[in-house]
């Protein structure tokens, strides 16, 4: 009896481990979701709050690094969310000292997580597993994001494509030559305007701190001088009445002069956010997208 007893029971168990290796055979052979995988980025020693919104389909996908700005307090995803549907990966991750991310915030460090997000997603385990294809990245960034979007697009020739949303010419916009005596004024002025944006998210740094950074390389990072290194690659420039528009504009234009003949430019009558654009800048986003060689639809 006590053998008979162990014969079904063993029998009830091989049929439900057969079962359910069925149904994950199944599973695995059907339509792939939409998904989202939450991870820590590495970047020169910490690890960064990051994750990526995932493409419905086996893929791979092309995919887009979102940037945000500073602090950051208008994220985007709403963009993210669009630009998924559309068949793209999309990383989103925090900068060093940012929102939570372990490190100390500064701009030196922002200009090198962008390039560690990169390394991240052309990893080939890492694109293995987020079914993308790392041949096929584009960088998409507002407000200082886009300035690390123009930045990194200035070094990486590598890119499919990059988008700048009412970039901010954080350095460029300091005189370039004033006399010794005045430094201390320029400090106090360009902390003041950092303070204003607010830096509660921001950690390891204070307003002089940066103010400091921004004005020691004022000239090498300006928009000015990285504009013409962007003659390879597809550009999207959008702007808005936010009073960046002027320097987008010269920027885009100084592109173009480099032999750049993929240069968009977009202008929206709203305010720093595109509080009341947001339609209107998601369909330009994906209307860019749709033009670059890696689009899932092409």
């Amino acid at each position: 009896m006590l053998i008979r007893r162990s014969s079904v029971l063993f029998c009830s168990l091989l049929a439900v481990a057969i079962s359910s290796t069925c149904v994950a055979a199944q599973a695995a052979s059907g339509p792939v979701p939409a998904g989202i995988e939450t991870f820590q980025l590495p970047s020169h020693g910490a690890l960064l709050n990051a994750f990526v919104y995932t493409a419905a389909g086996a893929g791979p996908h092309p995919a887009v690094v979102l940037l945000h700005g500073f602090p950051g307090n208008e994220k985007n995803l709403d963009l993210a969310q669009d630009i998924r549907r559309a068949g793209w990966d999309v990383l989103y991750f925090d900068y060093r000292g940012s929102w939570g991310s372990p490190g100390d915030f500064s701009f030196e460090h922002t200009m090198e997580d962008v390039p560690a997000a990169l390394a991240y997603l052309r990893d080939p385990a890492n694109a293995a597993k987020l079914r993308l294809d790392p041949k096929r990245i584009a960088v998409v960034g507002h407000s200082m994001g886009g300035w690390m979007a123009l930045e990194t697009g200035a070094v990486d020739h590598d890119l499919l494509g990059v988008g700048i949303i009412s970039g901010a010419d954080m350095t460029g916009r300091i005189p370039e030559n004033f006399p010794p005596q005045a430094m201390p004024i320029v400090e106090k002025k360009v902390a003041e305007s950092l303070a204003a944006e607010g830096m509660a998210p921001l950690a390891g740094c204070t307003p002089e701190s940066l103010a400091k950074e921004a004005i020691e390389h004022r000239v090498a990072w300006a928009f000015r001088t990285s504009a013409a290194k962007l003659n390879h690659v597809p550009l999207l420039v959008v702007s808005s009445d936010d009073g960046l528009a002027d320097a987008d504009n010269a920027m885009a234009d100084a592109a173009a002069k480099a032999g750049n003949t993929k240069v968009v430019k977009v202008h929206y009558a709203t305010d720093h956010s595109y509080s009341d654009k947001r339609l209107e800048l998601s369909q330009t986003v994906l209307d860019w997208l749709g033009t670059l060689p890696g689009h899932p639809l092409k």
